[in-house]
């Protein structure tokens, strides 16, 4: 281990796996299950997705002590159509609802060409693109989406009655550098208010407002009030599509049926997520795809940039280069974090 950039620490992969593994197994999750956590938490902070990574320890930690998740689920798989997936989370650790059901929608997709899967009973999962990149990497393009606890309100409302609902797409390119597109319905995620509000760090107004639903650039107070959505009123309709295909159509909680983390951590949250995906091999060979997909990359990199020292980029390209020189270089983790996993670990 070595310091990284303002003060935190630079681990490798195979060091930050054998952390994750140990903290988790200390949680007393299965072999299996504490190896879909740390895959997925992994990938995020080799991504640079550091809110929704292994700093995540946090709340899941707190939570499985106080018997809020479960830690050895029995989760359940019916395949109630050939190309349509029931889950049941039994609330286990999210990653582990979500890499069940990636699982199973992928067998499916490989076996019909396409296939859904929703799943219920399940917590927070980390971030999408994890999962977009796994299926990427075996040809399956995907659209994923997972609901959340309540941040936003209503458009026109006054108080929060929907989540941030975030959603991805993944396109794979083989051979190359798939395209990966992940996004919260609000302007930024919950957690980097909380960040902000841990660095003693102002915010954008555009990032939330207080209670009343005046922007503020004070995260104490954006944290007592609302998150504010993309593109006003039409991020407000998305948010609210994807807890229809995550929460309503997977029979999970939605909308304020979804139990706060934070105000009940012993309480289940019944979060519920979606995953469509296509088996690309289907449509053309994999040399077919990969010219089609360089072709397009191709078409929007060659736009002479706006400001020459910010290059065109396409969805993925920042976090597959920073997956890349991150496993180089080592992952950057936060003290505090290092410091809980290895809390946990040595338990």
């Amino acid at each position: 281990m070595t310091t990284g950039k303002n003060g935190n620490t630079l681990i490798s992969e195979s060091e930050l796996r054998d952390l994750g593994k140990r903290a988790f197994q200390s949680l007393g999750l299965s072999d299996k299950d504490v190896k879909d956590v740390v895959d997925i938490l992994v990938i995020a902070d080799l991504f640079g997705l550091s809110t929704h990574g292994f700093s995540r320890i946090e709340s899941y930690g707190a939570r499985l002590k106080v018997g809020g998740i479960n830690p050895r689920p029995n989760i359940t798989i019916d395949q109630v159509a050939p190309a349509m997936i029931k889950v049941d989370g039994d609330n286990g650790v999210g990653p582990v609802v979500g890499m069940r059901t990636l699982e199973a929608a992928m067998e499916a997709a490989s076996q019909f060409g396409i296939a859904v899967a929703f799943a219920r009973g399940s917590n927070h999962f980390g971030p999408i693109s994890p999962y977009s990149l796994i299926a990427a990497d075996q040809g399956f393009a995907s659209i994923i989406g997972s609901n959340a606890t309540t941040t936003i309100a209503p458009w026109g409302g006054s108080d929060a009655r929907l989540g941030n609902s975030p959603l991805g797409f993944g396109v794979p390119n083989p051979g190359g550098k798939h395209f990966l597109l992940d996004m919260a319905m609000s302007v930024v995620a919950r957690a980097k208010i909380r960040n902000a509000f841990k660095r003693g760090e102002q915010i954008p107004d555009t990032w939330g407002t207080d209670a009343k639903g005046n922007p503020t650039t004070d995260p104490k107070t954006a944290l007592d009030g609302f998150l504010l959505p993309i593109g006003g009123h039409k991020g407000y309709g998305l948010a609210l599509m994807v807890d229809l295909f995550a929460g309503l159509l997977s029979n999970a909680g939605y909308l304020t049926h979804i139990q706060s983390w934070q105000d009940e951590p012993d309480e289940p949250q019944n979060l519920g997520h979606f995953f469509i995906l296509i088996d690309t091999k289907r449509l053309g060979s994999s040399q077919w795809l990969s010219e089609r997909m360089i072709d397009f990359a191709n078409i929007l990199m060659d736009s002479p940039p706006a400001d020459s020292d910010k290059p065109v980029i396409v969805p993925g390209m920042i976090e597959l280069a920073k997956l890349e020189q991150q496993r180089k270089a080592g992952i950057e983790i936060s003290t505090e974090t290092l410091q809980l996993l290895k809390q946990y670990a040595d338990t």
